[in-house]
């Protein structure tokens, strides 16, 4: 096992989010943005400086928190979107020694209800993307979030029985907020441990963010990890009890969001808060190998 975050969220600049890793004495980031700009989009230019600074940091980016499929995309238009974004991703992967792609299933279409979202597309769509990294040795992971697969573990299940290849990266926080749209109208909000223990079988990969859903205002609170509704210890000690190997990767949503622009802080406190986050994931880990929550 080995632990990893959205650097992003510490800081906007590479510079930020390498002095973070490394002062966690972390060796590997999970890379989404630098200087706002997704590692698939990001000019040669950029690239070249990128790809320099972190062989020169001995820091390398495990998994690329692509923004293939998700949930800016819609099913109902032209996928070439995402195909191109996968082609940028592969070479650059390559060259920074990158296994781990995250991808999404295309964004809920809100007008329909859960029986009607143009599944067999999505499944096509979807084995298409795989099929491109399979060949070059590549892992994409499919990710919980704001997509088809997001609504319930039963979505979910269903892209993993439909497309050949798929695995999971599951995040412990977007349950929380997120409507569990296999059950009727007026949905509940799901349960990350029901999600967690539906899917876990294909799980590669895991991101931790927590919080609490305050129905009242409609709005997530994110907080500390295992202080939320994220079953993020309850979790954690079952994926040590199995022997999980893979990466744990924090994504605190404290001091920045990458989706909503909003949630702001100074550029000090937010790389603190990522930090502090950081430590007390280990906390947590080191707990759950001792069995020891006292």
């Amino acid at each position: 096992m080995y632990m990893t975050g959205f650097a992003d969220e510490a800081a906007k600049g590479l510079d930020g989010q390498i002095k973070a890793t490394l002062e966690l004495g972390w060796r590997h980031m999970e890379s989404r943005a630098v200087d706002g700009v997704n590692l698939t989009d990001v000019t040669d230019a950029a690239f070249d400086e990128i790809e320099a600074k972190l062989k020169d940091a001995g820091v390398t980016v495990n998994c690329f928190g692509s923004a293939i499929a998700n949930w800016g995309k819609q099913i109902n238009e032209p996928f070439d979107s995402s195909l191109e974004e996968s082609k940028r991703a592969i070479p650059r992967m390559h060259r920074l020694g990158c296994k781990l792609i995250r991808i999404m299933s295309f964004a809920v279409l809100k007008e329909r209800g859960p029986d009607d979202q143009m599944k067999e597309e999505r499944f096509e769509r979807l084995r298409a993307l795989v099929d491109l990294f399979e060949v070059e040795g590549l892992l994409p992971v499919h990710e919980n979030c704001m997509n088809y697969g997001g609504m319930s573990a039963h979505h979910t299940l269903e892209l993993i029985e439909n497309v050949p290849g798929l695995k999971l990266v599951f995040d412990t926080g977007n349950p929380v907020f997120t409507d569990d749209r296999s059950k009727p109208e007026p949905y509940p909000k799901q349960s990350a441990w029901e999600f967690y223990e539906a899917v876990r079988n294909h799980v590669a990969y895991v991101h931790i963010k927590d919080g609490i859903w305050d129905a009242d205002t409609g709005t997530c609170e994110h907080t500390y990890c295992g202080e939320g509704q994220g079953d993020v210890i309850r979790i954690m000690t079952d994926l040590v009890k199995s022997g999980y190997d893979g990466g744990i990767s924090i994504e605190p949503h404290l001091g920045a969001v990458f989706h909503d622009p909003s949630v702001t802080s100074t550029d000090d406190k937010r790389y603190a808060m990522y930090v502090e986050y950081g430590k007390r994931m280990e906390t947590i880990i080191r707990n759950a190998e001792k069995g020891d929550w006292t």
